[in-house]
């Protein structure tokens, strides 16, 4: 319509000009042909802002259609316009070193190593079906160690199916990106690590309480699965959490989480449901089962826990014990013994920098950047823990000379978030042993372990997406 406008008054002030200068009749006729021309520059306008309407209608429709791409510190994520089919990319690594100290000559214990290195693949199909994976390329070996499908027909409803954490211990379940310490505590030694399963789970009453229970191929304390079952009878798990005060505005109760897991099976005569070895914060073995030993019998376990966030306090706590059956042939002799091994731990924190602490990890609120002044968020980090062995392990099913009966353990740390993606760990671990120590001349685990005291300095870097 500007156009419109310019195009009368130029047309008029032409008419002005030409006016003194023209008969009346031309004048006439002058003005009607620049009328005749702005109705058709009108009419032409009228087109043009008419076709900009419909090409502004198509691209807004063909945006409610159009995959959604995000990036950003949580990773890659592509979704379609409706939501009901969506990816997402994510990522961990974790670069490590330990370095001992007086540790008696131990060869090949310091050292630099790639501890995790996971791309995550993950997502939803048909709105109501998530997919989980994460390959494990850390270590000396490559890993499947999460791969399930989950329904979520409502948030207290879910069934999962795959390869993931049985739902025990409550360190155990907390994200490898998370934890306050490069290794989890004695307590993880006595509970399963990732199996093969189905798991009945949900969050009911607005996240206050959460459930899980599952049946599983069954794996031994301290173990993950081989993605196989070991025998025919499987392995139920359950656990009951509850967070009373979860959303109630403020109160100093909203970060107390309590609550209890338990699991049994039965296995027979296998090595296989034994654990392995049991580990120190430096992952060396200082116990380990004599040859011949097998489980026998139904295996339990029961762990109450209980963490509690205010602000930049963190306190994490568990208690577990493991109820195993074994049995050992020697000749034609059987012996037979209900072995009961506990353990316990309590973590503490302190964020410097005065972020709120959480069992999902800290965000600091301002990102390092020295330009600015800025340097993310410090958390200074304590613990204690203590792994008991049953009596009557010794010396029928464990040799009292070179593995352990006890060992209590503390660290002190400081965890330095960059940013959300980026932390930098560093911690101090003494892990003291009750027995073993073996003969001088013992070079392997769990004898030269156990001689003496562990002392382990740990740092880590991380980037997680």
């Amino acid at each position: 319509m500007k156009l419109k406008h310019t195009l009368f008054v130029a047309g008029f002030i032409g008419g002005l000009i030409i006016g003194p200068l023209a008969k009346a009749d031309d004048t006439a006729e002058i003005i009607k042909s620049l009328r005749e021309q702005i109705n058709a520059l009108d009419q032409k306008v009228r087109v043009l802002e008419r076709n900009r309407e419909l090409d502004q209608d198509a691209v807004n429709e063909a945006a409610k259609t159009a995959p959604q791409i995000v990036l950003g510190e949580n990773g890659l994520a592509i979704s379609s316009a409706d939501t009901n089919f969506a990816f997402s990319l994510h990522g961990l690594i974790q670069a490590d070193n330990r370095s001992f100290f007086n540790d008696g000559g131990i060869n090949g214990n310091d050292s630099f190593l790639l501890r995790r290195a996971r791309p995550i693949f993950s997502g939803t199909v048909y709105r109501d079906f998530d997919f989980y994976f994460a390959p494990d390329f850390g270590g000396s070996t490559v890993q499947i160690f999460d791969a399930y499908l989950n329904y979520h027909y409502q948030p207290w409803l879910q069934l999962r199916a795959g390869k993931f954490k049985t739902p025990l211990g409550l360190e155990q379940l907390q994200s490898d990106a998370m934890t306050s310490f490069n290794e989890r505590s004695l307590a993880t030694d006595l509970v399963p690590g990732r199996d093969v399963g189905f798991q009945l789970w949900g969050d009911v009453a607005d996240g206050r309480v959460s459930y899980a229970l599952g049946i599983f191929n069954g794996v031994a304390d301290g173990r993950n699965s081989s993605n196989a079952d070991f025998e025919d009878h499987h392995e139920f798990a359950g656990r009951l959490f509850a967070q009373a005060f979860k959303k109630t505005g403020g109160s100093f109760l909203e970060g107390l989480g309590f609550g209890v897991s338990g699991s049994w099976g039965n296995i027979s005569s296998n090595a296989t449901g034994l654990a392995s070895g049991f580990l120190t914060d430096g992952q060396q073995t200082f116990f380990a089962y004599t040859n011949n030993v097998v489980a026998q019998g139904d295996h339990w376990r029961v762990s109450p826990q209980a963490y509690y966030y205010w602000g930049p306090l963190s306190l994490l706590g568990e208690y577990v014990i493991s109820d195993q059956p074994v049995q050992r042939n020697v000749g034609k002799k059987v012996f037979n013994a209900d072995l009961q091994n506990t353990a316990w731990q309590i973590s503490a924190g302190w964020v410097l920098t005065g972020e709120d602490a959480s069992y999902n990890g800290i965000t600091p609120k301002h990102s390092f950047d020295l330009s600015s002044g800025h340097w993310g968020a410090l958390q200074l980090v304590g613990r204690f823990r203590e792994l008991d062995l049953y009596k009557a392990t010794f010396p029928t099913f464990a040799n009292p000379g070179v593995s352990a009966q006890a060992a209590q353990s503390w660290s002190v740390g400081l965890n330095w978030y960059l940013n959300k993606n980026i932390l930098i760990k560093t911690s101090y671990s003494r892990t003291d042993f009750t027995g073993g120590g073996g003969a001088a001349k013992t070079t392997t685990a769990p004898g030269n372990v156990t001689r003496q005291p562990e002392q382990v300095l740990f740092t880590r870097l991380q980037v997680a997406f």
